[in-house]
């Protein structure tokens, strides 16, 4: 017996073993880019707005505060421009796997007005003049524009036309580095994740305007009848007691007596002052009850929509080619890094905790670190600022005592010096 049992768990380890094996042989990295030396080999920088000189570059580096320098991404540089760079992928088709997206972005400007999202594009694309009115099937990813705009875009391509998401998802508003993660499965279910943590899910038939909905409400329907709303009635059983109304309100107070310096000639009869009945009970009302007919507030009810014609394709995007980035931004500064697309959610979810989950701390340490260093340099420039312009004050009214005197010595040779000193107290 002990033997077969011993047999059994080795069994399962096995099974066990196996299907792990499995999943780990199907799933698939598509494309990982973590920027190391010969990035600029795989990834193109388009000449779009070069012409006119409003075509940004990217910087190979680390940024400004970072857990280890010698992890490095591209930097979007100089301000105001545009930026365009994209890389060429294995070709790869969702129908019937799961689609993951993800990158790191580190927005270390105030951006102003930006985007730092990136783009999946499908069929040729000349990337040198890859640019904002190349076609793609995926846009994803943060753009703020002053206090009001922090939106986190999640636009899909179907039959040639972008849709975004119904949804206003918010992306991260800090200097430090975030992940940002779309999951698309085969049964149109998506999930967003920030920094490995879910920040939306849903499905792509209720989420964007892609199909007719399903179901519509038949306006044409009416409350029936007999439809009885009410929650609660009047208990039938409950019955007025006799003689309920006939109970006053008040009644004379027993306890009163009449005061010594009471006239009747002059003050009438003296009558008892009224106090509460403390058995009068207020108005009489029946008792209520559940009522055992109700059915609930009635709602206008959900019909097939006959205009609805289901795609079970709805999630499949056209074959990705290409992944790029393409943004404006008043004030450059971003670095993206860690992009990744594969099939396999897990991966994604390790690739975050490897990197950001390993770095965050110290890289908000080394921001933090920055802060004051900037803080204080910013005091010291302005207690500069302010001990120029005491200095420069001075020196003008030096300078104005000087001209007057000169002024008033160029005078005095033309004049007498009683006249001189007349004027001079009187411009005084």
């Amino acid at each position: 017996m002990a033997e077969r049992t011993l047999a059994f768990k080795l069994l399962i380890i096995l099974a066990l073993h196996l299907s792990s094996s499995i999943h780990l042989s199907f799933s698939e990295i598509i494309f990982e880019e973590r920027f190391e030396d010969g990035w600029e080999r795989r990834w193109v920088k388009s000449d779009w707005k070069r012409s006119e000189g409003k075509a940004g570059s990217f910087k190979h580096t680390a940024g400004k505060w970072s857990s280890d320098p010698d992890d490095k991404g591209i930097q979007t540089y100089p301000d105001a421009r545009h930026f365009a760079i994209s890389a060429k992928i294995p070709e790869f088709i969702n129908q019937d796997r799961t689609l993951v997206v993800q990158y790191s972005i580190k927005v270390e400007q105030d951006i102003e007005c930006g985007g730092a999202y990136i783009k999946l594009l499908s069929g040729y694309v000349n990337q040198k003049k890859f640019g904002g009115d190349t076609p793609y099937s995926l846009m994803f990813g943060p753009d703020l524009c002053g206090t009001q705009t922090k939106k986190l875009h999640l636009i899909l391509s179907y039959q040639g036309q972008n849709y975004p998401i119904k949804k206003d998802l918010q992306c991260e508003t800090d200097k430090l580095t975030h992940f940002y993660t779309f999951i698309l499965r085969p049964d149109a279910t998506y999930s967003v994740l920030v920094d490995n943590r879910e920040r939306e899910s849903g499905s792509m038939y209720t989420d964007w305007d892609i199909l007719p909905p399903r179901k519509i409400k038949d306006f044409n329907a009416k409350k029936p009848k007999d439809w009885d709303e009410k929650e609660y009635i009047d208990d039938p059983n409950h019955v007025k007691p006799e003689g309920y109304d006939s109970i006053p309100a008040e009644i004379p107070d027993p306890k009163a007596k009449e005061p010594d310096t009471w006239d009747e000639d002059e003050d009438g009869m003296w009558k008892r002052p009224k106090i509460p009945n403390p058995a009068y009970k207020g108005p009489w009302k029946p008792k209520r009850i559940k009522n055992p007919n109700y059915k609930g507030k009635w709602k206008i009810p959900w019909v097939d929509n006959p205009e609805f014609e289901d795609d079970p394709d709805l999630y499949v995007l056209k074959p990705l080619k290409y992944v790029g980035i393409e943004v404006w931004q008043v004030k450059a500064g971003s670095v993206f890094d860690n992009i990744l697309i594969c099939d396999d959610p897990e991966y994604a979810k390790q690739v975050v905790e490897e990197i950001w989950g390993k770095n965050r701390e110290s890289e908000k340490e080394a921001f933090e670190e920055s802060e004051k260093v900037r803080r204080a340099k910013e005091e010291e420039e302005g207690q500069t600022a302010r001990e120029e312009g005491e200095r420069r004050r001075k020196s003008r009214g030096h300078d104005r005592g000087y001209r007057d005197r000169e002024r008033y010595r160029e005078k005095y040779k033309r004049h007498d010096r009683r006249d001189y000193l007349d004027d001079y107290h009187d411009e005084l």
